[in-house]
Order: structure tokens, then C-alpha cells, then sequence
């Protein structure tokens, strides 16, 4: 895979249903981190998205530099890191999922696909980085729009938000 076949696409968000999960609301005055703490994603489904981010081309997985413990990061090799500084959250971490007790995520997002996820429900952004709290799937189905929706970040983390 090259960095010049890479597009972004943003995909086709259906409105999540229900109300969203509650989440905690760190600041500048109260560092804590911000998690999903209803509507949990279930460990298999967790387990599932970390095991296709990991046959992703150029990624690797390990422990996040800007997460909890636990959190599993997902990186792309430096060498095909080939987005803007805004694809990452540190280093060349474009995402991490949180640990299993959570399930939520924080993703980069190229502007395209960022307010969409709002709009329709799927995130919110984090009170203090900006970076996307993805909620975690609580079904099969919702699973693939959160694998649509982090494969729009690896994307970005490989080239950019080109048309």
C-alpha cells in the first residue's frame, strides 16, 4: 500500500440509536481521564476491532503513550506515517482503545469525517485535546461503523485528508 492510492472517504454514518453513553468531563483544572462509563462495549467485540487494526498494513500495537494503562495503542510505522502532525496523537499513535472495564477510544479524525461522527452520535470530543472519543460498539453492527470510522483515522495517519 502506498500513500498515494490512500483517499478518504467519509463513510455513510446512520444516527446511533439512543441516548448518548455518559462520559467523564476532565479540564484543564481537574485532570482525569475522559471514558465511557455506560453502554460498555463488550470485551469480544473489543477484542475483535484490535484484532483487524492489527493486520492493518504498517501497524503496530503496544501501550499508549497519552492513555491509561492498559489502553492498547495503534501506531503506524514512522516510515509511512505520512499524515499531518493532527493525525497523531503522539509519536505515530492514531488511536488507542480503552481497557476492557471501558471500551471507548480516541481516534484521529481528518476534518472530513470529524463532525459527521457528532453529528450523528458516534463521539464526542475530548474536553481538552480535541481528539474523538469514539463510543465503543455495543453490536456486531455498530462495530462496523467504529471499524469504518478507525480505519478513516489510519487512513489519515497514512496520508493526510487528501480528495
Amino acid at each position: 500500500m502506498t500513500t498515494e492510492a490512500i483517499s478518504i472517504e467519509r463513510p455513510h454514518l446512520e444516527p446511533r440509536s439512543g441516548p448518548p453513553p455518559v462520559t467523564t468531563r476532565p479540564s484543564g483544572e481537574l485532570a482525569f481521564p475522559h471514558q465511557q462509563l455506560t453502554q460498555l462495549a463488550p470485551v469480544d467485540l473489543q477484542d475483535e476491532l484490535v484484532a483487524r487494526v492489527s493486520t492493518l498494513p504498517h501497524v503496530s500495537l503496544g501501550d499508549s503513550c497519552v492513555s491509561v494503562p492498559g489502553s492498547r495503542a495503534f501506531r503506524v510505522d514512522p516510515h509511512h506515517a505520512a499524515g499531518p502532525a493532527e493525525a497523531f496523537q503522539c509519536g505515530t499513535e492514531f488511536a488507542h482503545v480503552h481497557p476492557a472495564g471501558d471500551g471507548s477510544l480516541h481516534a484521529t479524525l481528518p476534518p472530513s469525517v470529524y463532525d459527521a461522527v457528532i453529528a450523528a452520535g458516534w463521539g464526542e470530543p475530548h474536553p481538552i485535546s480535541g481528539t474523538m472519543l469514539l463510543f465503543g460498539p455495543r453490536t456486531r453492527r455498530e462495530l462496523e461503523t467504529v471499524w469504518q470510522l478507525v480505519l478513516c483515522s489510519y487512513r489519515y495517519a497514512l496520508a493526510g485528508d487528501q480528495p
